[in-house]
């Protein structure tokens, strides 16, 4: 039994006629480029979010950066981040003209420590960027508080978030701004690169509408510099069919999940993921850690089960950001994970004989 670690095809199948029904639409109407099904689109998920206004843009680093650059962060800025996430986190903060400052993860789980944070707070210090890591919202609330106390702003990076919901808040509703990625193996997946900026506030959201779109709001009239990143009308057809299906799919990964929680927890040698349950998680990752990591993700691989890992390398351990100075040992945390995680196939649609399978093969790699 081959079990992939996330199946879109079921999802496919599910919206196959809708979506087709939309892209007949747009070939009829030749609104390729923004136009009503990316405005529809724009309404219905910043009505998902709570927030006044949703931007589509090409992906989810130019969501973060345009993000950045509408709050004023740029060149001599800092911005406080996660050492433990995906590369686009920083990268969005360099392409931006900032400094990213790493902050190791929290000894209780993968979430930013949230002391490292006040201690890394300095006189260039813009924004933090906090990562809702693995389908985990954030202690956004914290970290909102800490910064109004600080004069900072808050960004959060919703990626992997999407329909989490904490206290009457979701995913994409906290900070002075949030980027998302619809990138296809997320939550909400498109079929392609896509993603969105959240806000509540208008100043921010026109900006960024600039931004997107070539500096400029009217046709030939450019007040600044931006850059081509618009959400494509295909794309939004495509996510306004998923989002309708949205909860319900986070539904069937929380059953996942607990599942796998049922499971394993009796398994000595594997740790299972700390953090919230409930409506503040929606697994887009299930990442457990074990030692040995290579030879157990080995045998996974060995018996057709498509495990992966998030992420091998902290951000200090990339190429990219040798710049910022940084040695082994600066985030133990955030390497120990690294070292440790893999991550367990887990998709809407799974079934519990595929989680089964999965659960026995782990238990003899780490019993062997």
């Amino acid at each position: 039994m081959k079990i992939p670690l996330v199946d879109l095809s079921i999802q496919h199948r599910e919206i196959e006629a809708e979506v087709r029904e939309g892209f007949d639409r747009l070939m009829e109407t030749g609104e390729f480029v923004l136009g009503p099904a990316v405005a529809d689109f724009e309404r219905q998920y910043a009505a998902y979010c709570g927030v006044d206004h949703c931007i589509g843009v090409a992906n989810g680093t130019d969501a973060l950066e345009l993000g950045l650059r509408a709050l004023g962060v740029g060149p001599e800025a800092e911005v406080i981040l996660p050492a433990n996430t995906f590369v686009a986190s920083a990268l969005a903060v360099v392409r931006a003209g900032a400094r990213p400052v790493l902050v190791d993860c929290a000894e209780s789980g993968t979430g930013m420590d949230f002391a490292g944070v006040a201690e890394r707070v300095g006189a260039r210090t813009r924004a933090l960027m906090v990562v809702d890591l693995f389908g985990e919202l954030a202690e956004l609330e914290e970290f909102e508080s800490f910064a109004a106390d600080s004069d900072v702003v808050v960004i959060e990076d919703a990626a992997q978030a999407q329909g989490a919901r904490r206290k009457g808040r979701s995913a994409g509703g906290f900070g002075e701004v949030a980027g998302t990625s619809f990138y296809p193996g997320k939550n909400l997946g498109a079929y392609g690169d896509a993603g969105a900026v959240t806000t509540r506030s208008d100043e921010i959201a026109d900006r960024v509408r600039r931004l997107r779109n070539y500096g400029s709001e009217v046709k030939y009239e450019h007040p600044e510099q931006g850059f081509n990143s618009r959400l494509d009308a295909l794309q939004a057809v495509v996510l306004t069919a998923k989002l309708r299906r949205l909860s319900a799919w986070n539904s069937e990964r929380r059953m996942a999940a607990g599942l796998y929680d049922e499971m394993l927890a009796p398994l000595e040698g594997v740790a299972l993921p700390p953090g919230h349950r409930g409506e503040a998680h929606v697994w887009h990752i299930y990442a457990v850690r074990v030692a040995d990591r290579d030879r157990v993700l080995a045998a996974l691989h060995a018996a057709g089960i498509g495990a992966g890992i998030h992420y091998p390398n902290p951000i200090h351990r990339l190429g990219a950001f040798r710049f910022l100075g940084h040695g082994p040992g600066d985030f133990p945390r955030a390497e120990k994970a690294a070292d440790e995680m893999i991550s367990l196939p887990i998709f809407p649609g799974i079934r519990p004989e595929q989680q089964e399978r999965v659960v026995a093969v782990l238990a003899a790699a780490v019993t062997n």
